[in-house]
């Protein structure tokens, strides 16, 4: 019989792991409520730089449309302006004999930086990404702690939320097959 002795540290372990994993995967310092405002900004803003960038849209028989969606990896809000880092994920998608089809689509992190406006609202006043090749990681390193950074990739990165609104979107059942553009 082994004693506790010997499983006492094992166990030990084992709960700061899973303690450390489970804080590690939320965001740090993100007020949803203020998410909440800012997301939908952020989201339509990515929409509108994504168009006229895809094959899709070259192509009118597809009725081809961006979705994009953002992940908080941190949040702070200064007096009225807002400071975004996110993970950012953008399909364009279309429609043909009842299929979906994913045309192209871009995912990489980004700081946005939000002010408030007259109403009550938030308008984008500056967009930041890292730049292609060389660069990249000291980018993500520079503009992100390393508990964000590590976060990169998680969430922005599954299309399903996209998809769901894209069949939405063109009046598709949920079960629709998604094929390539």
């Amino acid at each position: 019989m082994m004693s506790v002795r010997m499983w006492g540290p094992g166990v030990g372990a084992v709960a700061v792991l899973l303690a450390t994993g489970a804080w590690a995967r939320w965001p740090v310092g993100v007020d949803t409520r203020l998410w909440s405002e800012v997301r939908p900004v952020i989201e339509a803003r990515l929409v509108t730089r994504a168009g006229g960038n895809g094959y899709g849209e070259s192509v009118p028989a597809l009725r081809a449309k961006w979705f994009c969606r953002a992940d908080a990896l941190d949040l702070r809000e200064n007096g009225d302006r807002v400071r975004a880092g996110v993970d950012t994920l953008c399909l364009e998608y279309g429609v043909r004999d009842g299929a979906l089809v994913e045309c192209g689509g871009a995912h990489f992190p980004q700081v946005v930086r939000l002010e408030r406006d007259t109403d009550g609202g938030y308008r984008v006043v500056a967009q930041e990404e890292p730049p292609d090749g060389a660069g990249y990681a000291e980018w993500e390193e520079n503009h992100f702690s390393f508990v964000a950074e590590s976060r990169l990739d998680d969430d922005a990165g599954t299309p399903a939320a996209l998809e769901t609104a894209a069949r939405a979107h063109f009046g598709l059942p949920a079960g629709a097959p998604v094929e390539d553009c």
